[in-house]
Protein backbone atom coordinates (compact mmCIF):
# COMPACT_ATOMS: atom_id res chain seq x y z
CA UNK A 1 0.00 0.00 0.00
CA UNK A 2 1.47 3.35 -1.03
CA UNK A 3 1.84 5.83 1.81
CA UNK A 4 0.66 9.44 1.37
CA UNK A 5 3.43 11.93 0.61
CA UNK A 6 3.24 15.17 2.56
CA UNK A 7 5.16 18.41 2.63
CA UNK A 8 6.72 19.34 5.96
CA UNK A 9 3.93 21.88 6.49
CA UNK A 10 1.28 19.25 5.85
CA UNK A 11 3.02 16.90 8.27
CA UNK A 12 2.91 19.54 10.99
CA UNK A 13 -0.85 19.84 10.46
CA UNK A 14 -1.15 16.32 11.88
CA UNK A 15 0.13 17.65 15.22
CA UNK A 16 -2.00 19.61 17.67
CA UNK A 17 -1.03 21.74 20.66
CA UNK A 18 -0.77 19.70 23.85
CA UNK A 19 0.09 16.43 22.12
CA UNK A 20 2.84 14.02 23.16
CA UNK A 21 5.36 13.74 20.34
CA UNK A 22 8.19 11.21 20.14
CA UNK A 23 11.14 12.43 18.09
CA UNK A 24 14.02 10.29 16.86
CA UNK A 25 17.61 11.43 16.93
CA UNK A 26 20.83 11.47 18.94
CA UNK A 27 22.46 14.91 18.99
CA UNK A 28 20.20 15.60 15.98
CA UNK A 29 21.58 12.62 14.01
CA UNK A 30 18.55 10.74 12.74
CA UNK A 31 16.14 13.60 13.43
CA UNK A 32 13.55 14.82 10.89
CA UNK A 33 15.11 18.25 10.37
CA UNK A 34 12.69 19.64 7.81
CA UNK A 35 9.62 18.73 9.84
CA UNK A 36 11.15 20.11 13.03
CA UNK A 37 11.89 23.42 11.33
CA UNK A 38 8.29 23.65 10.11
CA UNK A 39 6.99 22.73 13.57
CA UNK A 40 9.16 25.39 15.19
CA UNK A 41 7.69 27.98 12.81
CA UNK A 42 4.09 26.92 13.46
CA UNK A 43 1.55 28.10 16.04
CA UNK A 44 1.61 24.74 17.83
CA UNK A 45 2.66 24.86 21.48
CA UNK A 46 2.51 23.12 24.88
CA UNK A 47 4.01 19.92 23.51
CA UNK A 48 5.27 17.02 25.58
CA UNK A 49 8.36 15.66 23.85
CA UNK A 50 9.92 12.23 24.32
CA UNK A 51 13.49 12.15 22.97
CA UNK A 52 17.02 11.07 23.80
CA UNK A 53 18.31 14.65 24.10
CA UNK A 54 17.40 18.20 23.12
CA UNK A 55 20.26 18.51 20.61
CA UNK A 56 21.53 22.06 20.04
CA UNK A 57 19.79 25.47 20.01
CA UNK A 58 20.01 25.72 16.22
CA UNK A 59 19.54 22.08 15.25
CA UNK A 60 17.08 19.21 15.62
CA UNK A 61 14.79 19.19 18.65
CA UNK A 62 16.64 22.26 19.88
CA UNK A 63 14.64 24.35 17.40
CA UNK A 64 11.47 23.51 19.33
CA UNK A 65 13.13 24.48 22.61
CA UNK A 66 14.33 27.79 21.16
CA UNK A 67 10.84 28.53 19.85
CA UNK A 68 9.35 27.62 23.27
CA UNK A 69 7.02 25.00 21.86
CA UNK A 70 7.73 22.48 24.63
CA UNK A 71 6.12 22.40 28.08
CA UNK A 72 7.54 19.02 29.17
CA UNK A 73 10.30 16.74 27.96
CA UNK A 74 11.27 13.16 28.83
CA UNK A 75 14.98 13.03 28.11
CA UNK A 76 18.30 11.40 28.99
CA UNK A 77 20.34 14.60 28.96
CA UNK A 78 20.15 18.29 28.08
CA UNK A 79 23.80 19.27 28.43
CA UNK A 80 24.35 20.19 24.78
CA UNK A 81 21.54 22.75 24.75
CA UNK A 82 21.99 25.78 27.04
CA UNK A 83 18.48 26.98 26.12
CA UNK A 84 16.95 23.86 27.66
CA UNK A 85 19.02 24.38 30.79
CA UNK A 86 17.97 28.04 31.04
CA UNK A 87 14.27 27.26 30.55
CA UNK A 88 14.51 24.46 33.11
CA UNK A 89 16.15 26.75 35.67
CA UNK A 90 13.54 29.44 34.99
CA UNK A 91 10.72 26.86 35.39
CA UNK A 92 9.55 27.48 31.83
CA UNK A 93 9.84 23.80 30.95
CA UNK A 94 9.45 20.60 32.93
CA UNK A 95 12.32 18.16 32.40
CA UNK A 96 11.91 14.51 33.37
CA UNK A 97 15.41 13.02 33.43
CA UNK A 98 15.44 9.31 32.58
CA UNK A 99 18.45 6.97 32.29
CA UNK A 100 18.96 6.29 28.60
CA UNK A 101 18.40 2.54 28.75
CA UNK A 102 15.32 3.01 30.90
CA UNK A 103 13.88 5.54 28.43
CA UNK A 104 14.46 3.17 25.52
CA UNK A 105 12.74 0.32 27.35
CA UNK A 106 9.80 2.52 28.39
CA UNK A 107 9.22 3.36 24.74
CA UNK A 108 9.69 -0.29 23.76
CA UNK A 109 7.06 -1.34 26.31
CA UNK A 110 4.71 1.30 24.93
CA UNK A 111 5.07 -0.20 21.47
CA UNK A 112 4.81 -3.80 22.65
CA UNK A 113 1.61 -3.29 24.59
CA UNK A 114 3.27 -3.83 27.98
CA UNK A 115 2.44 -1.81 31.07
CA UNK A 116 6.04 -1.38 32.13
CA UNK A 117 9.10 -3.24 33.40
CA UNK A 118 11.29 -3.74 36.47
CA UNK A 119 14.82 -2.33 36.69
CA UNK A 120 17.38 -1.74 39.46
CA UNK A 121 18.66 1.36 37.65
CA UNK A 122 17.95 4.47 39.69
CA UNK A 123 17.38 2.81 43.06
CA UNK A 124 18.53 5.06 45.87
CA UNK A 125 18.63 8.14 43.64
CA UNK A 126 16.24 10.95 42.68
CA UNK A 127 15.14 8.74 39.76
CA UNK A 128 13.27 6.57 42.28
CA UNK A 129 11.29 9.42 43.84
CA UNK A 130 7.55 8.77 43.66
CA UNK A 131 7.95 5.40 41.95
CA UNK A 132 6.80 1.99 43.10
CA UNK A 133 9.50 -0.37 44.36
CA UNK A 134 8.87 -4.07 43.74
CA UNK A 135 10.71 -6.87 45.55
CA UNK A 136 11.30 -9.95 43.41
CA UNK A 137 13.33 -12.95 44.56
CA UNK A 138 14.73 -10.87 47.38
CA UNK A 139 15.90 -8.02 45.13
CA UNK A 140 14.39 -4.56 44.80
CA UNK A 141 13.45 -3.02 41.46
CA UNK A 142 11.81 0.16 40.28
CA UNK A 143 8.60 -0.21 38.32
CA UNK A 144 9.05 1.95 35.23
CA UNK A 145 5.85 2.51 33.28
CA UNK A 146 5.51 2.34 29.50
CA UNK A 147 5.44 5.55 27.45
CA UNK A 148 3.30 6.09 24.37
CA UNK A 149 2.89 9.14 22.18
CA UNK A 150 0.34 10.68 19.86
CA UNK A 151 2.75 11.29 16.97
CA UNK A 152 6.21 9.95 16.15
CA UNK A 153 8.53 12.04 13.97
CA UNK A 154 11.30 9.93 12.44
CA UNK A 155 14.34 10.71 10.33
CA UNK A 156 15.18 7.90 7.88
CA UNK A 157 17.92 7.61 5.29
CA UNK A 158 15.89 5.66 2.73
CA UNK A 159 12.20 4.81 2.53
CA UNK A 160 10.13 3.10 -0.10
CA UNK A 161 6.68 4.09 -1.26
CA UNK A 162 5.10 1.52 1.09
CA UNK A 163 6.75 3.17 4.09
CA UNK A 164 9.51 0.64 4.80
CA UNK A 165 12.43 2.52 6.33
CA UNK A 166 16.20 2.11 6.49
CA UNK A 167 18.46 4.16 8.79
CA UNK A 168 22.13 4.50 7.94
CA UNK A 169 24.59 3.87 10.75
CA UNK A 170 23.85 5.46 14.11
CA UNK A 171 20.88 7.44 12.75
CA UNK A 172 18.85 4.35 13.67
CA UNK A 173 19.04 5.17 17.42
CA UNK A 174 15.54 5.66 18.91
CA UNK A 175 13.65 5.80 15.60
CA UNK A 176 12.49 2.14 15.33
CA UNK A 177 11.32 2.09 18.95
CA UNK A 178 9.31 5.29 18.61
CA UNK A 179 7.72 4.08 15.39
CA UNK A 180 6.02 1.32 17.40
CA UNK A 181 4.84 3.47 20.31
CA UNK A 182 2.72 6.17 18.65
CA UNK A 183 -0.74 6.40 17.12
CA UNK A 184 0.51 8.32 14.07
CA UNK A 185 3.97 7.89 12.52
CA UNK A 186 5.49 10.41 10.11
CA UNK A 187 8.86 9.64 8.53
CA UNK A 188 11.10 12.17 6.84
CA UNK A 189 13.28 10.55 4.17
CA UNK A 190 16.50 11.58 2.50
CA UNK A 191 15.65 9.31 -0.43
CA UNK A 192 12.40 7.76 -1.67
CA UNK A 193 12.68 4.53 -3.66
CA UNK A 194 10.23 2.01 -5.19
CA UNK A 195 9.12 -1.03 -3.21
CA UNK A 196 11.75 -3.75 -3.48
CA UNK A 197 14.75 -1.42 -3.58
CA UNK A 198 15.41 -1.94 0.14
CA UNK A 199 16.52 -5.49 0.89
CA UNK A 200 14.24 -7.16 3.43
CA UNK A 201 17.07 -7.60 5.92
CA UNK A 202 17.81 -3.86 5.71
CA UNK A 203 14.31 -2.76 6.69
CA UNK A 204 14.56 -1.33 10.21
CA UNK A 205 10.98 -0.04 10.43
CA UNK A 206 8.23 -1.89 8.53
CA UNK A 207 5.82 0.16 6.48
CA UNK A 208 2.81 -1.26 8.31
CA UNK A 209 3.44 1.12 11.23
CA UNK A 210 4.22 4.21 9.11
CA UNK A 211 1.35 6.52 8.15
CA UNK A 212 2.91 9.40 6.21
CA UNK A 213 6.14 10.22 4.35
CA UNK A 214 7.98 13.50 3.83
CA UNK A 215 10.92 13.70 1.41
CA UNK A 216 13.47 16.15 2.79
CA UNK A 217 14.77 17.19 -0.65
CA UNK A 218 11.33 18.29 -1.90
Amino acid sequence: MQKPLLTATQAVEKIKSGMTVMIGGFMAAGSPHKILKALANSDICDLTIVCNDTAFPDKGIGLLIAAKKVKKVFVSHIGTNPMTIAQFNNKEIEVVFVPQGTLAEQVHCGGAGLGGFLTPTGLGTVVAEGKQIVTLDGKEYLLEKAIRGDVALLGATIGDTAGNLHYKGTTQNFNPLMAMACDTVIAELEELVPVGEILMENVHTPGIVVNFLVVSSE
